[in-house]
């Protein structure tokens, strides 16, 4: 169903910034692009809910008119042209997806650094399980690899529009895996934060801000973005904290990582586990990552009922305390783990993507709720393709606060294939 990539399609975020900011091309010109490949492949995507067309291509336009006054001056710390100052309008003339129609609330960073927001993505509708499809406006979110299979959710239009080249960034938010999963079944990178790092409009603390981009440039130049000025990084040393720049450097690579395919309660199926593992292997020979051994096999407590306890309003006491137990003894075996490596690695998914009659008898987010639980930062990195055609992924996990350490591992995993061509 993917059809071969135009260079529009396949630019990155760091392209159309850099030449935005350049005047070698537009912003009004690329965003009336992406407009005319959403008017083009939605009607078939189902990835947007609405689009608006004529408030990005003015926005483009005031993005032309900052661009030809040039960056502010400032002598201060922190100020346009001091020597605290972050990149001016990093993102400039990038056309940015939003989930559901008020995302925008949410994308007010990227607004101030230059993007400009074409759309609101599908999310479930009424009556649509919440971990199973999107409802865009013409029908249901389909995948883009097979319209047969779902892209997974609850940030479904997002990985589609991602991965079907109609834009290069789009937001998400992740309360069980909504960034992961579709990331994973579509082919593209999912980041969820660190839970309580970003605001957030979740009443339960369960779910992050996230994004969904082809390459970890883009989403690190999302979550350069969205980060305030003063974020340092946990995992920086002092000579990483920002100083001149206002960005950590890079962490040291390979990384400590385990391998864990089911974190001790899970039953993925074997593909999946094999298509992760697989990326595992390709991540020790680029020198990303260094398997290490721990004492014991990580084996958390299946988050299941402590989740669905702390998401359902006025749940019996009993069932919240036993959930803050089990939220307790994870977080306690998560530290154990991580003292003694800088990364857990999984599959994202315990599953191919399913039909869009729903997921049967396995939750989708089998391996991906723990961490809503526990909140800590994870990341899902395309890990190859299934026998069926549909991408599968590779679930990255750091310790709370170290996106930089996700974001560097898959960056060194090279360009991921979320398109054709």
């Amino acid at each position: 169903m993917v059809k071969a990539a135009s260079a529009a399609e396949t630019a990155s975020v760091v392209e159309i910034a850099s030449a935005v900011r350049a005047g070698t091309v537009r912003a009004v010109d690329v965003v009336a692009e992406a407009l005319e490949r959403i008017e083009r492949a939605d009607p078939v995507l189902c990835a947007f809910t609405e689009v608006w067309a004529e408030e990005a291509l003015r926005r483009a336009g005031e993005v032309d008119a900052l661009v030809a006054a040039g960056p502010p001056r400032s002598s201060g710390p922190g100020g346009g042209g001091g020597p605290g100052a972050r990149a001016w309008l990093p993102l400039a003339g990038v056309p940015v997806a939003v989930k559901g129609r008020h995302g925008v609330r949410a994308a007010v960073p990227l607004l101030a650094a230059g993007g400009v927001v074409v759309g609101a993505t599908a999310v479930p509708g009424p009556g649509t399980a919440w971990q199973t499809w999107g409802l865009g406006a013409r029908g249901r979110t389909v995948n883009p690899w097979r319209a047969d299979r779902t892209p997974g959710g609850s940030s479904a239009g997002a990985a589609v529009a991602v991965a079907a080249g109609l834009v290069p960034l789009a937001t998400g938010s992740d309360g069980a895996g909504s960034v992961r999963i579709p990331a994973a079944w579509c082919g593209v990178v999912g980041l969820k934060v660190t839970n309580g790092r970003l605001p957030s409009r979740d009443r339960t603390g369960l779910a992050a801000p996230g994004v969904l981009a082809r390459t970890a440039a883009d989403a690190a130049a999302w979550w350069r973005a969205v980060s305030p000025p003063t974020t340092v990084d946990a995992d920086a040393s002092a000579a990483d904290t920002p100083s001149t720049t206002g960005v950590n450097m890079p962490p040291s690579l390979p990384l400590t990582a385990v391998w864990s395919p089911d974190l001790g309660f899970a039953r993925p199926d074997p593909e999946p586990v094999a298509l992760a593992r697989a990326a595992v292997d390709r991540l020790v020979d680029a020198g990303a990552v260094r398997l290490v051994r721990p004492q014991a096999p990580p084996l958390l407590l299946d988050p299941a009922p402590a989740w669905l306890a702390l998401r359902t309003p006025g749940a019996d006491p009993a069932g919240l305390a036993d959930a803050h137990r089990v939220r307790a003894e994870n977080g306690r075996r998560l530290a154990r783990l991580f003292a003694g490596a800088e990364l857990l690695l999984t599959p994202t998914a315990p599953t191919a993507p399913h039909g869009h009659e729903g997921p049967g008898d396995v939750y989708s987010t089998a391996l991906t709720w723990a961490f809503n639980v526990s909140g800590h930062p994870a990341l899902s990195l395309p890990a190859g393709f299934g026998t069926d055609g549909c991408p599968a992924g590779l679930q990255l996990v750091a310790p709370h606060g170290r996106e930089a350490l996700l974001l560097a591992v898959a960056g060194a995993a090279g360009k991921p294939s979320g398109r054709k061509g």
